[in-house]
């Protein structure tokens, strides 16, 4: 064998091992990007509808109606996930039959002017004062942190902190 062979030999087996190394990597890095994916232990589905609270890091917030053959991931496709969401720290509660329902929270450190208008005694004005002030203050520590926003009194706080809640 001479020089020239034993060159492209030695150019030929190193261009292998460079591109099975990057597709070892691209392979690891794609699988710690996928979403976690949820399996029930159950043998049968179950073929009730019901109704899902989805909120977080997605664009559409809210309550949506489960249909037969409905997936989580098919779910929050429809509530549009954004960049960045952490699949990692998921809750998932299926209350027992006759539980009742805990009152649907409202981040308010996350929370757009137009979800802020759906709590009680909050409208256009106060909703876009309390974007300012954690705008202007920082995130709020404590629901109680409410109390100053301009507009938000005692009494409106007392309607509202059984719907709010704040998060890191």
């Amino acid at each position: 064998m001479n020089r020239a062979d034993r060159l492209y030999l030695f150019i030929t087996g190193f261009l292998v091992i460079a591109a099975i190394a990057g597709g070892l990597t691209l392979a690891l890095e794609h699988r710690k990007s996928q979403p976690m994916e949820l399996a029930l232990c159950q043998v049968e589905p179950p073929q009730q509808s019901g109704q899902l609270y989805i909120g977080g890091a997605v664009a559409n917030p809210g309550v949506y109606t489960l249909r037969a053959n409905d997936t989580i991931q098919a779910v929050l496709l429809s509530a549009g996930i954004e960049p960045g969401a952490d699949f990692s720290h998921m809750k998932l509660h299926v209350p027992r039959e006759g539980e009742a329902e805990a009152p649907q929270r409202i981040d308010i450190n996350r929370a757009h002017p137009w979800l802020l208008q759906a709590l009680p005694g909050i409208g256009e004005a106060r909703a876009q004062a309390i974007v300012a002030y954690r705008t202007e203050q920082g995130p709020f520590r404590r629901i109680e942190d409410l109390l100053g926003v301009s507009g938000i009194g005692p009494a409106t706080f007392d309607n509202l902190k059984d719907y709010i809640t704040v998060s890191d």
